[in-house]
């Protein structure tokens, strides 16, 4: 099963995206702040990365900056409401950006693609 780690500050999308993504086969941990997710990052196994930018403290591009600098190979998914930060040099080393919406099909999809190519052997969804 893939695990997947859901990195949002709003307890109600996370919420969401949990039960959401779990309906389709995934393993999710889902943590509220970037050091959360840092902390998460750094003691398990996860094959994918749904991050959002706006949280309190760290934001996700900084998290996206340290996980880059600890050399951390793990797909990264921006999940953001605010597109003008899709233009953001640090948002490039990202798999893919997109813009919140409260269809998850596009979420869904993406994720499916990232991992595919991520794990081009493996079936487990």
């Amino acid at each position: 099963m893939y695990e997947l780690l859901v990195v949002e500050n709003e307890e109600s999308l996370r919420k969401l995206y949990q039960e959401e993504l779990e309906e389709e086969g995934y393993g999710v941990v889902c943590v509220s702040s970037a050091k959360e997710a840092l902390d998460k990052i750094r003691e398990g196994h996860f094959h994918l990365v749904v991050l959002d930018i706006k949280m309190p403290g760290m934001d996700g591009l900084e998290l996206l900056g340290k996980m880059l600098g600890e050399e951390r190979k793990i797909p990264v998914i921006i999940n953001s409401a605010y597109p003008r930060y899709k233009s953001d040099f640090m948002s490039w080393a990202a798999e893919a950006f997109i813009v919140k919406s409260s269809n998850l099909g596009e979420l869904k999809d993406t994720i499916k693609k990232v991992l595919t190519k991520y794990y081009p052997d493996e079936n487990k969804v």
